[in-house]
């Protein structure tokens, strides 16, 4: 196993042995120079409550209550007002919020069942605290057994449409260069393949439900041997495109961008780790066809990914390597890279639908998500193979 990212004023601790996924964790240290995007903020360092709380799923109103005691306990319990967000695949959320002050929004999220098989929730919590206190991310309120409180971050979320807009686009980019523009060891280990081994390994030989057998049976009619064989095939291909190790996001769906003014914040940190540069911006092209009602002639043709490349590259250099000068031969290189990931991309939610089609108790139908992924893998595969 490889050693873990080192970054400039953060240090990375590996979690457990054997799971291949890292975290980062600030450690003293001095300030970055002006012309690094990434520094420890000192007016950023909050207290994070732990606590011995769990909320069931079916009642968050109630929970989000007794949360709420704790991170805002001049609130009138009888004032609060309740919006549940029904957005999400894998966690319930719910927004919590005063007449008196409605701009003051709490989260309250509470973890999908058994999600913890595929997320390492202390990394989470660590990420969550770094990228606040650098500035990028809203803060942590409290954590209790079972989710997260967490401040709401105002703006538009993005969607199919604004993640193209030739206003917001650069931004996005530039915000994903901020977060990957860390200094590492180059022999950090990326999370990848580990865990994609891990989903494979997770997706039932039989589904307890006889309607997702079913469905598992229509939609993969050679079952998961199938994707074993394009897992192997994958990893040898991909792990000799020397993509940089850097740490990333790993879930930038539309849903998870935030704009406001000349601002992109990207939320949630679930699935951030060390991982290859060209798969973090190959998954979030894939995510511009959306998740509910998937549009796969929405995925940005290569005039667009150039200019998306070359605004990323220039502020990754600006910051890694400023006396470098962005060239075709980069912006080709990374548009070969990031295309190739997108199959990586399909196969990584593939997988991960699989899985939750077994465990989630929410209500999307993972598997047939699952089918479309692969679908689309096979039609991007002989393009880019």
């Amino acid at each position: 196993m490889g050693q873990p990212c080192v970054l400039v004023n953060f240090d990375v601790t590996r979690v457990g042995a054997n799971d291949g996924s890292c975290y980062v964790k600030w450690s003293s240290g001095q300030l970055m120079s002006n012309r690094e995007s990434v520094c420890f903020l000192p007016e950023m360092e909050t207290v994070v409550l732990p606590l011995d709380v769990e909320i069931k799923e079916e009642e968050l109103e109630i929970g989000a209550n007794i949360i709420l005691t704790s991170v805002r306990p001049s609130w009138n319990s009888k004032e609060i007002l309740f919006k549940v967000f029904t957005d999400g695949i894998t966690n319930k959320l719910i927004g919590c919020s005063i007449k008196e002050n409605p701009s003051d929004v709490v989260l309250v999220r509470v973890y999908g069942k058994n999600s913890d098989l595929l997320i390492d929730r202390e990394a989470e919590k660590e990420n969550f605290k770094l990228l606040h206190k650098a500035g990028f991310a809203p803060r942590l309120y409290a954590t209790f057994k079972n989710g997260l409180a967490y401040e709401f971050v105002p703006g538009n979320v993005i969607n199919v449409d604004t993640v193209k807009a030739p206003t917001i686009y650069p931004l996005i980019a530039s915000m994903m260069a901020k977060i990957h523009t860390v200094h590492r060891d180059m022999n950090a280990s990326p999370c990848l393949w580990y865990k994609i081994e891990k989903q494979l390994k997770l997706i039932p030989s039989v589904y307890t439900s006889k309607n997702k057998q079913l469905i598992f049976e229509e939609t993969f009619p050679n079952g998961i041997e199938f994707l074993w064989k394009e897992f192997v095939l994958l990893k040898s291909i991909l792990s000799k495109e020397n993509s940089p190790i850097v740490f990333c996001h790993n879930d930038l769906l539309l849903a998870n961008i935030i704009h406001q003014g000349n601002k992109i914040t990207f939320i949630d940190y679930e699935y951030a780790s060390c991982n290859y540069q060209a798969y973090d911006i190959g998954n979030h092209f894939a995510e511009f066809s959306g998740v509910t009602e998937m549009d796969y002639s929405l995925f940005p043709g290569e005039d667009f990914q150039r200019s998306w490349l070359r605004i990323y590259l220039e502020e990754y250099y600006n910051i890694t390597s400023p006396s470098r000068v962005v060239s075709e031969e980069d912006v080709s290189t990374l548009y070969q890279q990031v295309n190739r990931f997108v199959l990586a991309s399909h196969l990584y939610w593939a997988t991960w639908a699989l899985v939750q089609g077994q465990h989630s108790s929410i209500d999307f139908d993972f598997i047939r998500y699952g089918a479309e992924r692969m679908k689309e893998y096979e039609i991007r595969k002989r393009k880019v193979l």
